[in-house]
């Protein structure tokens, strides 16, 4: 058996996922920006502080209230019944619920398992863990990795600039009218309004309540488009002369 033990560390998130599905195990996955909860070697939920979370998601667009989040958790929370408590209520329906939860749960997931490039992310396993939210619906620990893969793919080939997902978003003076401009589409547009120099993509994010991911793909389209500012790349040190 290969199972992570409490305390022990990797420097890759993915290899360490892989591990634990074949073991089956049940616990928690930590890295310096969140969590994946597993139970039987597959992915029951992911938490990342990069992201917003569940309730924040349901929230959007009036879909559940924050007091009715609130009273779910006073009445279910630390029973790890939070989920079947909202559905029982009528406040959403189970379909919704594991909808948002999917959503919800491969936006944490990229950000703690991903490994941009240049970054050294270790890892921390706690067996036995649960999440208070309780269950919801499971995924395989191999379609969490395709997906986090698939979207690290997708952000590098809209644009080949990984500071722009963790800088303040800037937006640059709309070009003239002509034919070379470009139409902004409304989600994007949102960015815009809010791109003033000092909110990062996350923090965009939680304004607008989407996902992280869904606005670093916004962030990075706008940087193509030459509409956001793109920070210039960092620069190494001069060398230090020994003599």
């Amino acid at each position: 058996m290969t199972t992570l033990t409490d305390g022990d560390t990797t420097t890759e998130g993915m290899p360490s996922l892989r591990r634990l599905a074949a073991d089956r195990a049940t616990g928690v996955l930590y890295s310096d920006v969140g969590a994946v909860y597993l139970a039987d070697g597959e992915v029951v939920h992911a938490e990342s502080t990069a992201a917003p979370g569940l309730d924040e998601l349901l929230a959007r667009d009036g879909r559940l209230a924050a007091d009715c989040w609130q009273q779910a958790v006073r009445d279910g929370g630390a029973r790890g019944g939070l989920a079947r408590r909202l559905v029982d209520s009528g406040r959403l329906s189970r379909g919704e619920l594991e909808i948002c939860h999917l959503c919800a749960l491969f936006d944490a997931a990229f950000f703690v398992l991903d490994a941009s490039p240049g970054k050294v992310r270790k890892v921390r396993f706690r067996p036995g863990a649960g999440h208070w939210l309780g269950p919801i619906r499971a995924v395989s620990a191999g379609l969490v990795e395709r997906e986090v893969r698939r979207r690290r793919r997708l952000l590098d080939r809209l644009w080949p600039h990984p500071a722009v997902d963790t800088s303040p978003v800037r937006r640059l003076p709309e070009p003239p009218n002509g034919p070379g401009r470009v139409r902004v589409p409304r989600r994007q547009r949102d960015v815009l309004e809010l791109a003033d120099g000092t909110r990062t993509p996350y923090a965009i994010a939680r304004q607008l309540g989407r996902p992280a991911f869904h606005t670093l793909v916004d962030v990075r389209r706008l940087a193509a488009a030459g509409r956001v500012a793109t920070p210039p790349p960092a620069t190494a040190p001069p060398p230090t002369c020994l003599l």
